[in-house]
């Protein structure tokens, strides 16, 4: 790769464009492009959250039959919105444990250290060149233990926890409209 290659544009040269997010997401998410295009589908389809938040659309379910079909059409229709209340959770896990910011922090570093030193020359260990996947593996396991301290693995669990908690309730308890109710009935055998 030439000196003025990025990652997912070879042969652009963006010294003068300034760090922002833009120029840096694409490059911390794994697979890059397709990650980002797929984040960006998911704001374009997102449904308005004033009638995902409408109180008044909740209620119990009339029986079993009911609560599936509720948790079938609602997971389809708001399934972005789903999206970015899970991101929202990881975000709130992120922000109120100092520590694993810290360990996601060494990590990322770590990670932007190689990228950095991957674009000015290959890295040569006894004699071998070093491929970049395992560069980035040696970066997970130095920040290993700062993740492990920081219990990441705890972390991880309660995100999925509390993600379906959250979007299981809000799926099983908010209404069909009416519409959408008469599309899916089932038939008593």
């Amino acid at each position: 790769m030439a000196a003025g290659d990025d990652l997912f544009n070879p042969g652009t040269d963006d010294a003068g464009s300034g760090l922002s997010v833009k120029t840096l997401l694409p490059k911390l998410l794994p697979g890059g492009v397709p990650a980002r295009e797929w984040l960006e589908q998911r704001r374009a389809t997102i449904r308005p959250w004033g009638p995902f938040l409408d109180q008044r659309r909740f209620a119990r379910p009339r029986n079993l039959g009911d609560l599936c079909q509720r948790l079938v059409r609602n997971v389809e229709h708001y399934q972005s919105n789903y999206v970015f209340v899970f991101l929202g959770l990881i975000l709130y896990c992120i922000i109120t444990s100092p520590m694993l910011l810290v360990a996601l922090a060494v990590f990322f570093g770590a990670c932007y250290i190689l990228y950095l030193r991957t674009l000015q020359s290959k890295l040569i260990l006894f004699g071998r060149e070093v491929p970049p996947a395992h560069q980035y593996a040696l970066a997970g396991a130095v920040s290993f233990p700062f993740f492990w301290l920081a219990g990441a693995g705890s972390a991880v669990f309660w995100v999925l926890g509390a993600t379906l908690v959250v979007i299981g309730s809000h799926a099983a308890f908010h209404q069909l409209e009416s519409g959408e109710a008469e599309e899916l009935q089932m038939e008593p055998v």
